[in-house]
């Protein structure tokens, strides 16, 4: 009998339902900043033009729809980096992003908007610390679109977060990025069979076109 693919072992197993997309998204837009965009900047960066371009495509709309957008950034005290903790010592290059520094600022082609949300945290998870969970509470958001990098870093981390906190994690594909393919493909491959909802650009880009506006943007 020839073996069992991965994807028939987790199917058998009862793995990959879909969430689906629920009624109030906010987009998470993960560390993309500086330090891990730019290689010539940072040695944490990686290519990530195209997943730039994806994001890009989904602020306007998320903006239009008054709905929340919501950017994170990696930052450390340049004064000693206690903050860093034991990930520094497992990821020493992580103490260039200094806060006050150019490498923590979101890339450029990605612009903040005032009404934007920014935070900025010390470990892999969104979540972890932060005020994120009772921001996105606060706004009555039950979807949370995910976008950034890296995929086998701190996405996954934010998105297993989020199914935590009771908030759909939809990944959207081509708005996600790693330093390498490998990771990059098999944490996808997890996300979408346990944690979250790995969705395309179109798709996302549908379903925000048929959501209407925020009629809590006042908050």
């Amino acid at each position: 009998m020839a073996s069992e693919s991965k994807e028939e072992i987790l199917r058998r197993s009862g793995f990959g339902n879909r969430i689906g997309f629920g009624a109030r998204p906010a987009l998470l837009v993960i560390d993309m900043q500086v330090g891990f965009t730019n290689p010539e900047k940072s040695p944490l960066a990686g290519m990530l033009s195209s997943q730039i371009g994806a994001i890009g495509e989904l602020l306007p709309l998320m903006r239009r729809g008054r709905w929340p957008v919501i950017f994170t950034a990696v930052g450390y005290n340049p004064n000693g980096q206690a903050d860093a903790g034991l990930w520094a010592r497992k990821v020493p290059s992580l103490r260039v992003l200094k806060l006050g520094s150019d490498l923590i600022d979101i890339d450029p082609r990605l612009p903040v908007e005032p009404a934007d949300v920014v935070i900025t945290k010390q470990y892999a998870s969104a979540f972890f610390a932060t005020h994120l969970a009772s921001t996105l509470t606060a706004l009555g958001v039950d979807t949370l679109i995910v976008t950034g990098c890296t995929t086998s870093g701190c996405v996954r981390a934010s998105v297993v977060d989020a199914m935590s906190h009771g908030f759909r994690p939809i990944v959207v594909v081509e708005g996600v990025g790693d330093r390498a393919i490998e990771p990059h493909e098999a944490n996808l491959f997890d996300i979408d069979n346990k944690y979250g909802d790995v969705v395309s650009l179109e798709e996302t880009i549908e379903y925000l076109k048929k959501i209407g506006v925020n009629d809590r943007a006042a908050l």
